[in-house]
């Protein structure tokens, strides 16, 4: 059984390089839950999913995990952090999806090989698993991140700006996805920029400027008044305030 609540937040405050970032955050994403996080530029938005992953310690505060979820997060990173100039290709970097189940020195098996072939498939890029990721456009190598996540095959799933310079083509593919782990009753949580897109595929947001200016539905939260308040905390920030420094 899968918990209504996998992801708790209580009172979450997280630094990141010795600076403020996310400030006593507290609420719930929901099993099945499909959640946009959006705010300024350094609202904390990536270390929010860091701190979820447990690549970053709370300061104060925890995230609080259903037992279940534990080990089956799959986080997509951002393009700009991955060194697309190591020598490897697509089949190979999409079937790291497996590494939980094979570890670092079992071959795959040939169903597990299919999988990956199926996972290529579904994000429209059969017949290019001989390819070097060097060799691949921005919109084709972010297909081949959701392949990797596709196989993972987690019930909890982290995009860090998913649809970040990529085309209009790409994007609307790659949507589809997400609708499809909606249905499949996932949680999906990602940082995103675009507010119209946010309004018209994701019914959960949270609006994040180092506090929570608002969480829930998306047309509650997405009012002007909200997104104004957020750009008056955005300015107010002191990036060498101590941690817990309330904002001006």
């Amino acid at each position: 059984m899968i918990s209504t609540t996998p992801i708790t937040l209580r009172n979450l405050t997280v630094a990141y390089r010795g600076h403020p970032a996310v400030h006593h955050l507290s609420g719930e994403f929901e099993a099945g839950s499909l959640t946009a996080v959006v705010g300024p530029n350094g609202a904390g938005k990536t270390t929010l999913l860091a701190a979820i992953m447990g690549g970053l310690k709370p300061t104060e505060g925890e995230v609080q995990l259903a037992a279940e979820m534990r080990g089956r997060i799959a986080w997509l990173p951002q393009q700009a952090t991955i060194d697309r100039s190591f020598p490897v290709c697509v089949f190979d970097l999409v079937a790291l999806g497996h590494w939980g189940s094979v570890g670092s020195f079992r071959a795959l098996s040939a169903a597990q090989s299919e999988q990956v072939l199926h996972a290529l498939q579904a994000v429209g890029l059969g017949g290019f698993e001989r390819r070097s990721i060097g060799e691949l456009s921005a919109g084709q190598f972010q297909r081949v991140l959701f392949a990797r996540v596709l196989l993972q095959d987690a019930p909890v799933i982290l995009l860090d700006e998913p649809f970040n310079a990529i085309d209009a083509r790409t994007t609307a593919d790659l949507l589809a996805v997400v609708a499809r782990w909606h249905t499949e009753a996932r949680t999906v949580i990602a940082v995103l920029h675009d507010l119209e897109q946010v309004r018209e595929h994701f019914d959960q947001t949270l609006l994040l400027a180092r506090r929570c200016v608002a969480w829930g539905p998306t047309a509650e939260v997405l009012q002007a008044a909200n997104l104004f308040r957020a750009r008056q905390m955005a300015e107010a920030w002191k990036d060498n305030a101590p941690v817990c420094q309330e904002l001006a």
